[in-house]
C-alpha cells in the first residue's frame, strides 16, 4: 500500500489527481498542470512535498561525516542554512542530488529523492564506519512544503514577524508560521524565488500541525491567486528551469561533472568518490548534458537518440512542452563538441527526425520569469 503524506486529507477533498510516485500517494494535479505551472510563474503556487526524505545526522563527528559522504562543504554551513550538494559512489557517479541542512550546531539533516531515500539511508549506516555519529530516518514524522513564486515572499511574511528580506538564498531559519514552529529555507526547485518549509514531529495520524500551517498559507495567498499545485507542475517547471530529475538526467553512471553541476563539487576536501572525478576532470568529458529546443512541437522522450549527420551521439533524458512559451524543449547528454550553444542536432523520435538546436537553460526569458528577473510580465492560460 502507498504511503500517505500527512495532506492527503487536502488532496481527496480536493478532488486532485492522485498518483502512486516513489511508494508514496501524491497529486499529480488539482485543476491543471498548465494552470499551476503558470500560477507559480506569474504569481504563487504551494506544494506538498512530503514524500521527500529526510535524514538526521547528529553526533560529534556529524560535521566530518557529512563531508566525507557528499561532495560540497558542509563545514561552511552555519546556523540553518542550507546547501545543494550531491552523494557519489566509488566511480563518481551521482548516487543522489540532494539538500543538506546545518541544524544550529546539532548536527545535520539530508534531504534525498522520495525514489532514493532507502538507498541513501542504507549506504549512509554501510559508510559510517568509525564515525561517531547517529544516523535517524524521520521522514515519516515530516511535512514538507514548498511555496514558489514571484509572491511566495509576500504571502509568506503575513504569517510571521521574521523579515524575509534577510534570507538569502539557500539562508534558513526557525521561525513561527501560524503558531506553528517549522524550518524555512529559500530555496525550491522551479526556478523561481520560494521558500520550502519543514514541520517536524508530524505524522499521517495526527497532521493538525501540516494542515494549520497548509491552511493558512492558502488564506495569506489568496489576494495573489495563489493555487495548489501537484507533481506534474514540479517537474514542468524544474525542468522549465533547467533542473535535473534523479533517474532522468542523472544516476548512478553519471557523474557531476557530465551533468554540469560541478559547482557542487568541492576537490580541496576529501569524499566518496573524489579520486574517480579527479581522474575524470583530468582526462575528459566524454559527454555532457545540453538543453536541447525542437523545432517542431513534439515532446522529445527519455531514450529518444539524438542524432549529428545521420550518426547517433547522444540521447535524451527529460522533454515536454513548455507550458509558458509553447516550445518543445528537453535535455540529454552528447560529447562536448556537439555541446556548444547553437549546434544543430536532430531528436529521433517514433522513427523520425525532428530538427532540434543546443541552446541555453532556463528555457524562458530570464529577464521576465525565475528569482533573478528584472521585468514584470505575466502569461495567462
Amino acid at each position: 500500500m502507498a504511503r500517505k503524506s500527512p495532506l492527503s486529507e487536502v488532496h481527496s477533498k480536493s478532488a486532485a489527481k492522485m498518483v502512486e510516485f516513489a511508494g508514496w500517494e501524491m497529486p499529480l494535479w488539482y485543476t491543471s498542470i498548465t494552470d499551476e505551472h503558470l500560477a507559480v510563474r506569474n504569481s504563487v503556487g504551494i506544494f506538498d512535498v512530503s514524500h521527500m526524505g529526510e535524514i538526521l545526522i547528529t553526533g560529534d563527528e556529524s560535521l566530518q561525516f557529512v563531508n566525507y559522504v557528499t561532495a560540497n562543504n558542509v563545514a561552511k554551513l552555519s546556523g540553518h542554512s542550507c546547501h545543494y550538494s550531491v552523494a557519489c559512489n566509488a566511480h563518481g557517479g551521482i548516487k543522489d542530488d540532494v539538500l543538506v541542512y546545518a541544524l544550529g550546531g546539532k548536527g545535520f539533516m539530508i534531504v534525498t529523492n522520495a525514489v532514493n531515500t532507502e538507498k541513501i539511508l542504507d549506504w549512509l549506516r554501510s559508510s559510517r564506519g568509525s564515525f561517531s555519529v547517529e544516523i535517524d530516518d524521520v521522514t515519516d514524522s515530516t511535512a514538507m512544503l514548498a511555496v514558489q513564486g514571484p509572491s511566495a515572499q509576500a504571502t509568506l511574511q503575513s504569517m510571521t514577524t521574521f523579515d524575509l528580506r534577510g534570507l538569502r538564498r539557500f539562508g534558513g531559519e526557525l521561525v513561527h508560521l501560524a503558531g506553528e514552529e517549522v524550518l524555512l529555507s529559500r530555496t525550491g526547485y522551479t526556478g523561481e524565488d520560494g521558500f520550502e518549509i519543514y514541520m517536524m514531529n508530524v505524522t499521517g495520524g495526527d497532521p493538525t500541525k501540516a494542515l494549520r500551517v497548509w491552511k493558512a498559507i492558502i488564506g495569506a495567498g489568496t489576494g495573489f491567486g495563489i493555487r495548489p499545485c501537484g507533481l506534474g507542475a514540479r517537474d514542468t517547471l524544474r525542468l522549465e528551469a533547467g533542473l535535473l530529475l534523479y533517474g532522468n538526467d542523472i544516476g548512478e553512471e553519471t557523474t557531476p561533472l557530465e551533468a554540469k553541476i560541478d559547482f557542487v563539487v568541492k576537490f580541496e576536501k576529501e569524499f566518496i568518490g573524489r579520486e574517480a572525478l579527479v581522474d575524470q576532470k583530468e582526462k575528459g568529458l566524454r559527454s555532457v548534458r545540453v538543453g536541447l529546443q525542437l523545432a517542431d512541437r513534439i515532446i522529445p522522450r527519455q531514450g529518444n537518440p539524438i542524432l549529428k549527420d545521420g550518426v547517433e551521439v547522444g540521447t535524451v533524458t527529460s522533454g515536454t512542452i513548455s507550458p509558458l512559451t509553447r516550445n518543445a524543449i528537453g535535455m540529454g547528454y552528447v560529447p562536448p563538441m556537439h555541446s556548444g550553444i547553437g549546434t544543430e542536432l536532430e531528436v529521433k523520435i517514433r522513427g523520425s527526425g525532428h530538427g532540434v538546436r543546443v541552446v541555453e537553460w532556463p528555457f524562458y526569458d530570464a529577464a521576465k520569469y525565475g528569482r533573478s528577473r528584472t521585468q514584470a510580465s505575466a502569461v495567462s492560460v
